[in-house]
């Protein structure tokens, strides 16, 4: 089945480790993952991993991507560099096609005001609080929250940031999106052999 691609934003300072989880198994289950940058020069991560995106937010298209996912990164703090993520992210939901951010990336869309209706999470409450953003009393403590194509999650969370991922688009589900999780979030070894069943049945 042809699915179209989903978009990850890098920028510098991006966080590498917050979405790991979801493009790996995003990829095995048949998705390209197309890296989005400012423009198509090199970015570094906090990692120091060196990325040459394979396309420039401008010309990203939501009626041609499955999802766009934005980490968190120091640069969400440090001014409006990434403001324009946090506007495309807008674009992409009011055309329908989903948006998952994580840690840093959540504030961004807070000043945007994409979680002023919608319920959300993120690091902590007074952390988005601090953005000045309307949607306070929509925060939920959870490790993951999805509202109506917006998926959030604070930096301690990729595996739940994954889960919610793979829920919405379909990629797992019911008893096996719950193995993944338990096997990769609480290391259940019972998980693997739910999910090496369902692989096999595949």
């Amino acid at each position: 089945m042809s699915r179209k691609p989903v978009h990850l934003a890098v920028y510098d300072t991006y966080a590498d480790w917050e979405t790991g989880y979801a493009t790996a198994y995003l990829a095995r289950a048949g998705y390209e993952i197309r890296t989005v940058g400012p423009s198509r020069e090199p970015v570094s991560s906090i990692g120091g991993l060196r990325v040459q995106p394979v396309c420039a937010l401008d010309d990203v298209r939501p009626s041609d991507s499955s999802l766009l996912i934005l980490p968190g990164a120091d640069l969400w703090e440090a001014g409006d560099d990434l403001a324009p993520f946090a506007r495309k992210a807008r674009e992409f939901l009011d055309a329908g096609v989903p948006v998952a951010a994580i840690c840093g990336a959540t504030a961004g869309l807070a000043r945007e005001g994409l979680l002023d209706d919608r319920e959300h999470t993120s690091a902590v409450s007074f952390y988005l609080a601090a953005t000045g953003y309307g949607g306070g009393e929509r925060y939920v403590d959870a490790d993951a929250v999805t509202d109506r194509g917006l998926i959030t999650a604070g930096p301690t969370e990729p595996v739940a940031f994954a889960r919610e991922i793979f829920r919405l688009l379909g990629v797992y589900d019911g008893e096996v999106l719950d193995a993944w999780y338990r096997l990769f979030h609480d290391s259940d070894a019972e998980a693997y052999a739910v999910l090496e069943k369902a692989q096999a049945s595949g």
